[in-house]
């Protein structure tokens, strides 16, 4: 392989501070033009160029491909554009748990994942003030104490979104009827 390069005729000179402005200009080329500030190069190559050789138990395989219409089509588990801006469009949640011995409640930051505020009869301050903790009075008191420590917390709305095939009525509704008039919105 052999190389042959031939510069232009302009030569770059070293940078001499006695000369003046005048006398260096007139030592580069005559020329201004932008095309002419680049120096010419041509290359010439020679005809010989190897090609590479590919053995045949090696193969290429791309990093990443396109996936085709059919496999994109079976994917059951990509979850809609509601799906997906949901949580950010009603970021706080409320999670109310009943059991037959208390009642449990907080609600969370559902993008994070944190928990904002807590209340449950469960807490040893609740437990030994009043006489039942899993009455009507009990989840009034949890609905009070869950929208004070999330008005504590900047917190002034929140969702609730109700399991498969639950309803709002009974205790679950005095907790949120009890949030709602204590101050806190309920987004739909």
């Amino acid at each position: 392989m052999s190389c042959l390069v031939v510069s232009s005729t302009c030569s770059l000179l070293p940078f001499d501070s006695t000369l003046t402005r005048s006398t260096r200009s007139s030592k580069l080329c005559s020329s201004l033009s932008w095309q002419s500030s680049f120096p010419k190069f041509s290359i010439d190559v020679g005809s010989v160029i190897s090609s590479p050789v590919l053995k045949k138990d090696s193969f290429v395989q791309a990093a990443w491909t396109r996936r085709s219409r059919e496999e994109a089509a079976k994917r059951p588990n990509r979850k809609s554009w509601k799906q997906r801006t949901d949580m950010y469009m009603r970021p706080f949640l409320l999670n109310v748990f009943f059991s037959r011995k208390f009642i449990h409640a907080k609600v969370m930051h559902r993008p994070t994942s944190k928990v904002i505020s807590v209340a449950t009869t469960n807490a040893r301050d609740i437990r030994t003030n009043i006489p039942s903790l899993v009455d009507d009075e009990a989840c009034r008191l949890i609905g009070k104490l869950i929208a004070e420590r999330s008005m504590e917390a900047d917190v002034y709305a929140v969702s609730y979104e109700p399991r498969k095939g639950e309803r709002i009525e009974g205790k679950l509704r005095i907790v949120i009827d009890t949030i709602k008039e204590h101050g806190i919105v309920f987004v739909p």
